[in-house]
């Protein structure tokens, strides 16, 4: 009796965590499993090296892709998950990314639900994520029913300085809606300054000013006396029931082999779409043969994670700006005169130190010392939409080895939206040409694993989805996904606030219909 729970969530990422904290005021009895511990917050948190080369916050796991082993980059097995290492860049998608859109190598699909569906609950995750940003600056913007809940954060002045070429250029640069706790409200840890960060995208930050689901959701769910947090609790498998609908039990496997068995009435899934994934694929029984809620054989399939570029600028002047990750660009989100199809978005990133900079480029350029590369750089992260193929996916292979399939797709438009940033290099004030950056936030032999989507997708079609729009499986009864898993494509902006947002709109849900 003490393994019976009315709730268990599994994950504490950006669904887990907030679902946690969106259910906890019911007083249901909630137990959260998250796989890892807590991270620790320490100095070793900012150092590239430690965590780059040593890969000390990385699991130590070994995957597959085209028959060569390869130890992923992502997901990161913590109380947070994801959000403990994201950039804290919190953008709604826009309206017509919701519709059928034409690029350049396919069609992005329609998803089943709008933007209008979610428009109320993105007002409520940027209140609760601490959003920072400017109503109307964003051209590509959609429909607000509330401005942004904080402030923009502040352009220092060699940004300042970009954002103000870029406008004389006849572009639109806007501050990057940015998830920061910054002191609000007086909350414990927080600080207001952002001079304290030698690195930012891709860290994690002892100082917890990132507005992540550690801190948002899992913290304040725990001031619930009804709700329980066991770490360094794997989930094994979901056994169900003999009619194959219901999920009643969850097995934790731990490091030292015990296996441990819980009950509940309900279970939320938020494993992120790789583990959840992975989690159904093993999790077999005679009424799901080919995996839990896999009967369409699309559990795992249809990955997406974005067609991503770093690249750096180098500045004719130095940058002196201890924080830079303020300013983004969407002129070509859609396309411009000259290329039809929808490009993506620019944004800047966290900036690149000294030991980053030896790490990316043993040999410096322009006659440049790795510090004054450092000192002049321009750090840019360039998004394209990656389409949904069956054909990419992660699976398991007949001896159990994890298999990630992926192709690269539509990479014409992030091609073009290199391009558009290199001709205005010299407009804003930088020597010609980019430097390409491979290790930084970027992609392993290939596999883009910084924003993982669509390995569950959404539909209102049992047999063309996994899903449907309030993210149950077609096939189960007590069982909800809310992670990146739903995805049914991807747009070109980060996905942390639309997993938050749809994560909130399936609570209500579950509040009014399930409880």
């Amino acid at each position: 009796m003490d393994n019976q729970y009315d709730i268990i969530i599994i994950g504490t990422g950006a669904g887990g965590g907030t679902m946690a904290r969106a259910l906890a005021p019911t007083g249901k009895s909630i137990l959260i499993l998250e796989k890892g511990g807590f991270i620790p917050r320490e100095m070793d948190n900012f150092d590239p090296h430690v965590n780059w080369v040593e890969k000390r916050y990385t699991p130590d796991v070994t995957w597959y892709h085209e028959g060569e082993p390869f130890r992923p980059s992502h997901p990161h097995y913590y109380v947070g998950g994801n959000t403990k290492f994201y950039g804290s860049a919190l953008f709604r998608l826009r309206e017509k990314d919701f519709e059928e859109v034409e690029h350049h190598d396919g069609i992005s699909p329609a998803w089943p639900i709008s933007y209008t569906d979610l428009e109320p609950y993105y007002a409520i995750s940027e209140k609760w994520y601490y959003v920072h940003g400017e109503d109307g600056a964003d051209p590509t913007e959609p429909k607000r029913s509330s401005p942004y809940p904080y402030e923009p954060l502040q352009h220092e002045p060699r940004i300042q300085r970009l954002n103000d070429d870029l406008a004389n250029k006849g572009l639109h640069p806007f501050p990057i809606p940015m998830g920061m706790r910054m002191g609000h409200d007086g909350e414990d840890g927080a600080t207001s300054s952002l001079d304290l960060w030698p690195q930012f995208d891709g860290y994690p930050d002892p100082y917890e000013i990132k507005a992540d689901s550690h801190i948002v959701g899992i913290r304040p769910a725990l001031q619930h006396d009804n709700v329980t947090l066991k770490t360094n609790s794997p989930v094994e498998r979901l056994e169900v029931d003999a009619s194959g609908r219901k999920v009643e039990t969850v097995v934790v496997k731990t490091e030292a082999g015990e296996t441990i068995e819980y009950k509940a009435d309900l279970v939320i899934v938020a494993a992120g779409a790789l583990g959840s994934a992975l989690l159904f694929l093993r999790s077999q029984h005679p009424k799901h043969p080919n995996g839990l809620a896999n009967a369409t054989g699309l559990v795992g399939r249809n990955f997406m994670g974005h067609n991503n570029a770093t690249l750096i600028a180098i500045s004719k002047t130095p940058n002196d700006a201890t924080f830079e990750k303020t300013l983004a660009l969407a002129d070509y989100y859609w396309g411009d005169d000259e290329f039809k199809y929808p490009m993506g978005l620019i944004q800047m990133l966290g900036n690149f130190n000294e030991a980053l900079m030896k790490l990316e480029s043993p040999e410096p350029l322009n006659g440049m010392t790795h510090a004054e590369m450092a000192s002049h750089s321009l750090d840019f992260w360039l998004q394209s939409e990656d389409l949904p193929r069956i054909e990419n996916g992660i699976s398991y292979d007949s001896s159990g080895q994890v298999v990630f399939d992926y192709q690269a797709n539509n990479v014409e438009p992030a091609t073009q939206l290199k391009k558009r940033l290199t001709d205005f290099l010299d407009c804003i004030g930088c020597h010609p040409g980019t430097h390409n950056v491979d290790l930084y936030l970027g992609s392993m032999v290939g596999v883009p694993l910084g924003h993982t989507m669509g390995t569950m997708k959404m539909g209102t079609d049992a047999s063309q989805s996994v899903l449907d729009p309030y993210c149950k499986p077609h096939e189960l009864d007590n069982v909800f996904v809310t992670d990146g898993s739903f995805f049914v494509s991807a747009g070109a902006v980060n996905p942390t606030l639309t997993i938050i947002a749809q994560t909130l709109r399936v609570a209500e849900h579950i509040k009014s219909q399930r409880l």
